[in-house]
């Protein structure tokens, strides 16, 4: 969500203006911070997850589904119903980028036992039906990473037309105005975006070549002023607005560690993990733009897997450097700040830099990598926090806490066990690559660590054979499917789940949270090994298999609702998919802990 400042926006030219002093009082503030907080130690183990939700209503009587463009009253209700008159609500409502989004988290976070492993499903049942019971007949709130008829005619209720006209915030062919939230921040945001880069935003993803789809696939632009047709290549599909990638929906899960050093530790290792749970086929990257995987690593233990070009601000590293900051930690905040300042609100320019972060948060919040490393905020109880962001949100309640649980797990096991997923941070960007190829689950291949155990306890099986060294080598690391990276294999890896488990086996867990645990675990050991799909592949066979398709790549209305129809009915526990979840799953929905996955 970032920074939700409120005030006057100011256009792009006044925000250019004030970039320095942005800039410049961002690290003042960054410094305050750290000379107050780096020698703070023994926070408590706390955690939580963010949930992005699409509103839609269904058409039955005309099989058309679209965007519901209510989120801010659905938002404000929530709120008013909820954290407005009981601080202590279980759950929190915030706006996200679309006005047919909304965001949910738990109301407070959970903390260091296991047996809140246990409780974060019904959390986010709890969310889903909150949310639902503010809509009327025939609205629903679905937990889908991309609307598959965004940015067509009509996708939106009420149906606006987009302006491709001066003046309007994204000047899209495709995606309205009127389908971004009404804060200031995300309009803003958008048309300085574009005002800076000179242009409308360019996206071209390669289109699925189908026996049907013409070839070559080259789109018209009824109403292009020529950017359209110079930007827009043949076999892909060209999209022109912010819309298309922040307007989709994620899964996040941010941690608090007992210390910065900590929190570097972990920001590190988990940054080797995110290709491997990405966001595939639905969100969409500009080679290191501001949205992908992290530039440089923040640990000692990293320092050596720093292989990557990284730009930065030299004045600001050398300024940090003298203040007593690492060359690690100095580097990366210099390379953030990089980055002009996209947004900044008229009453928010002249700050006290000893007690407000709105100048660092206003640069950190607008760096959408895959990874973030964020200091407390100033004269809060809040400690060093790490972000994991790569995950696709999934249909269900239950997938969704299976894959936060998973990623929960996996740093208290780095933590305990002292384990090292480090590789060239080259190798990171190529698996990147690699993750948002089609099938990547099945058929693609990524670097990974050999012996993650090195340096630490031999617990596992299979680790700990390799000798310390100081230097990188192409024998701490080779290719790997997925299969092998969660599940193992014999004499090449391990295996995370395999390692997890012998976490589990000598943890204190009670029978319920154990079982609850195990059923989330065997879905990741399932979805890695291709037994079960994953949506992005469910999703294209189901659309492959309608009676509608015609095998020319295109969604109809009509497939666009039998689809979104059916992820409502799997959501609500109220259709079976077997071939996505296993068979039994409506049983664990109503609560019944099967263990027929």
């Amino acid at each position: 969500m970032g920074l939700l400042s409120q005030g006057s926006p100011l256009s792009w030219e006044e925000t250019r203006r004030y970039a320095e002093h942005v800039r410049r009082h961002g690290i003042l503030q960054f410094l305050h911070i750290y000379r107050a907080l780096r020698d703070r130690h023994k926070d408590v183990l706390k955690w939580g997850d963010e949930v992005e939700y699409m509103l839609v209503k269904f058409d039955h009587e005309n099989k058309k589904v679209r965007l519901l463009l209510c989120g801010e009253e659905v938002l404000q209700t929530l709120q008013d119903k909820g954290e407005k008159v009981n601080p202590n609500h279980p759950t929190l409502w915030r706006p996200e980028y679309g006005s047919y989004m909304i965001e949910g988290t738990p109301g407070r976070p959970y903390g260091g036992t296991m047996s809140d492993f246990n409780t974060v499903q019904d959390n986010m049942r709890k969310r889903r039906q909150e949310a639902a019971s503010v809509l009327k007949e025939n609205e629903a709130v679905c937990t889908v990473t991309s609307f598959p008829r965004l940015g067509c005619p009509g996708f939106t209720l009420p149906d606006y037309k987009p302006t491709p006209v001066e003046g309007g915030a994204s000047k899209s062919l495709f995606f309205p105005d009127e389908a971004i939230n009404k804060h200031p921040r995300f309009s803003t945001l958008t048309r300085n975006i574009r005002h800076r880069r000179g242009e409308k935003v360019v996206i071209n993803v390669p289109i699925f070549k189908d026996k049907n789809t013409p070839s070559p696939f080259i789109e018209t632009f009824p109403n292009d002023d020529g950017e359209a047709a110079k930007a827009a290549k043949p076999d892909y599909i060209y999209m022109d607005a912010m819309g298309f990638g922040m307007g989709n929906c994620c899964l996040q899960v941010t941690f608090q560690a007992c210390s910065i050093s900590e929190a570097r530790y972990l920001y590190d290792q988990l940054a080797t993990i995110c290709p491997i749970v990405p966001l595939k086929n639905n969100h969409y990257r500009i080679s290191k733009s501001r949205y992908d995987s992290i530039d440089s690593y923040l640990s000692e233990c990293g320092e050596k897997y720093n292989d990557i070009d990284l730009t930065i601000d030299k004045d600001i590293y050398e300024q940090l450097i003298k203040e007593g900051i690492d060359h690690l930690l100095a580097q990366h905040i210099a390379h953030l700040f990089i980055r002009d300042p996209l947004t900044l609100f008229e009453e928010k320019i002249h700050l006290d830099d000893a007690n407000e972060s709105d100048h660092f948060e206003n640069i950190q919040s607008t760096n959408w990598q895959t990874m973030r490393f964020k200091p407390p905020p100033p004269n809060s109880d809040i400690g060093w926090r790490v972000e994991f962001r790569p995950m696709e949100v999934q249909l269900t309640d239950f997938e969704n806490s299976a894959y936060v649980v998973f990623v929960v797990l996996l740093t208290r096991v780095i933590l305990s066990y002292k384990l090292d997923f480090l590789i060239p941070l080259s190798k990171v960007d190529e698996n990147m690559k690699e993750a948002q190829k089609r099938d990547a689950v099945r058929q693609g291949m990524f670097y990974f660590r050999k012996d993650i155990c090195k340096g630490g306890n031999a617990v596992v099986d299979g680790c700990g054979s390799a000798q310390n060294g100081t230097g990188t080598n192409t024998e701490e690391y080779t290719l790997m499917s997925i299969d092998t990276i969660i599940n193992g294999k014999e004499g090449v890896f391990p295996g995370l789940i395999p390692i997890l488990n012998s976490y589990l086996e000598n943890m204190e867990v009670d029978v319920d949270t154990r079982c609850t645990i195990l059923n989330y675990l065997k879905l990741i050991k399932k979805r890695a090994s291709g037994e079960l799909m994953t949506v992005a592949r469910w999703m294209r066979e189901f659309i492959a298999q309608h009676p509608d398709y015609k095998q020319d790549s295109v969604i109809t209305d009509e497939i666009n609702y039998s689809l979104m129809w059916k992820c409502n009915q799997i959501a609500q526990g109220q259709a079976e998919c077997p071939e996505l979840l296993g068979v039994g799953f409506n049983k664990k929905q109503s609560g019944n802990k099967t263990d027929s996955l």
